[in-house]
């Protein structure tokens, strides 16, 4: 999180909009921004599965992150080539990923507000903030999902309805594995994400590295935010 911050941070200065392609870890939960870390998730569980968790500077709410592929993408406000409407503006980056799942052989499609959907089910979720003169927007791509784990994770409303909270996930979350019937690498699915990024927004992406200047800041942005319980446990 302290990297997709350092990014966005820099992107307004350097002018070159960047896309990053990770995985985690250990495994981890994030919750969005105006969540309560307590409230979402069972953090006893965490600390015997050896599980991270973090506060995410964008909204949304509480993810599991395991066997996925997330990806951030970054650009200044003022270079416009997102729109200032917040809908178009997931419209379109989601769309790099509409293109993506289709180099793969998927047929997916945007579904407002921050999902792609295959099949009628949730393949992606999105979420976006602007701050630092960026546009900050990252979301995941499921590579296999484990639901009943995912659900030990985070807390439910009741937990009497939690076996039904878990057939209903099922029903409405797919991914990548389950959808091709086959093992999907990190590595086969950043490529076609790569190529979906390219034709949606027209350009060929140069892979790179972190800048010294990202580094640093990713470092500093780490200590004084994201391992801190005051920003962790602010709500």
């Amino acid at each position: 999180m302290a990297i997709d911050e350092a990014i966005a941070q820099t992107v307004s200065k350097t002018g070159k909009p960047t896309i990053r392609f990770y995985s985690w870890k250990p495994a981890a939960v994030s919750i969005g921004y105006f969540q309560g870390m307590k409230q979402e998730v069972n953090l006893e569980e965490c600390r015997n599965q050896k599980i991270d968790a973090v506060r995410r500077l964008t909204g949304g709410g509480a993810v599991f992150h395991e066997e996925e592929l997330t990806y951030s993408f970054s650009c200044p406000i003022e270079s416009r080539i997102v729109s200032d409407n917040i809908l178009e503006s997931y419209k379109k980056i989601c769309g790099a990923l509409v293109n993506g799942f289709s180099e793969m052989g998927l047929k997916a499609e945007f579904a407002p507000l921050n999902d792609v959907v295959a099949e009628g089910k949730k393949i992606s979720g999105n979420a976006q903030t602007r701050r630092f003169e960026a546009v900050l927007q990252h979301g995941t791509i499921l590579l296999k999902v484990d639901v009943e784990k995912m659900f030990s994770i985070l807390r439910v409303p009741d937990e009497k309805i939690k076996d039904k909270l878990v057939k209903s996930v099922k029903q409405r979350v797919t991914s990548l594995e389950q959808l091709l019937e086959r093992n999907v690498s990190f590595e086969e699915t950043a490529k076609a994400m790569k190529q979906g990024f390219e034709q949606e927004f027209e350009a060929k992406l140069v892979e790179g590295s972190l800048s010294e200047e990202e580094k640093q800041l990713a470092g500093k942005v780490k200590e004084e935010r994201f391992s801190k319980e005051e920003w962790n446990f602010k709500r």
